[in-house]
This record gives C-alpha cells, structure tokens and sequence, in this order.
C-alpha cells in the first residue's frame, strides 16, 4: 500500500504522534491552517490507514505486569500459512506477533506478572496450539529502551 504524504501531512503525524491528545484547534495552530482543513487532512489519513488508531501508554509495572519475555516459536505448518500466528494473537499476554525468517518462525512478546504466570500461560495457551513443535524463551531483565514511535521523515 503505497500513499503519498505531503510536508502537511507529514507533520500532522509527527504532532500526533508526539501527542495523540492533541486537540484540532492546536494543531491547526502548529500548522497554521484552518481548523478545517487540518481536520479535513486528519480524517483522510485515518480513511486511508495512514494513522491506524489512537493509544494510552500505560506503565506496566503499573497493573502488575513486571515480567517482560520474548519467546521464539517454531511451527510444523507451510511458510506463509499463518494459523498459528493467528492463535498467538488471540492469547492476551501475547503484545506482539512477528512471523521472522531464520530457523524460528515466530517471535513474541509477552507481559505478565511474574515467572509463575509466565508458566502458567506457556503450559495452558501455547500447549493448545497444535503447530507449535518448540519455544525458546528470553526474559528481559532491564528495558533500556521502549517506543511504539516511528521515525517520520521530513519532507
């Protein structure tokens, strides 16, 4: 899917995504447009699943979610088939589902309470799906550095 985005354009991304709270009257203001025309510019780019949504971040140690793992998992099924990807997705510790190259075919990322609950959704949820043959698991000791922020280039 390829859209082409102006300079306009390009900076209502950058605003939003440094502030999805960011009200239309300030953006407007930033960009010195019509409250309008930047609202008119907004709903196009939602339209064309430029800006796929708006999010909150929340701390996880906040609600209890300390443990931070990612898990390479390795499927019986065809290259591109997708089903176990699918199932991955539907667990709700999973954040994060990427079908990698190499002699894994999925990498995850999980977040939990702790290693018990960990365990606890390796044993009940990943044992039910059928294509996995094996997992390998890395726990995150210390996050350095965490962002959902995508570089946006400048026009």
């Amino acid at each position: 899917m390829e859209v082409s985005l102006d300079t306009i354009d390009l900076q209502i991304l950058t605003l939003i995504q440094n502030n999805a709270r960011i009200s239309n009257a300030d953006l407007a203001r930033e960009l010195s447009m019509a409250p309008s025309a930047v609202l008119e510019r907004v709903k196009k780019l939602e339209q064309k699943k430029v800006i796929t949504g708006y999010t909150t971040q929340i701390n996880p140690t906040a609600v209890q979610q300390k443990l931070l793992a990612f898990i390479f998992i390795r499927s019986s099924e065809s290259f591109g088939c997708g089903k176990t990807g699918e199932e991955l997705a539907k667990i709700p510790e999973v954040q994060e589902v990427h079908n990698i190259a190499g002699e894994d075919c999925y990498l995850i990322k999980v977040r939990t309470a702790d290693s018990a609950s960990l365990m606890h959704m390796m044993r009940t949820s990943l044992r039910n799906i059928p294509n996995i043959t094996s997992t390998k698991t890395t726990i995150v000791l210390e996050t350095v550095k965490e962002q959902q922020q995508i570089i946006i280039p400048k026009n």
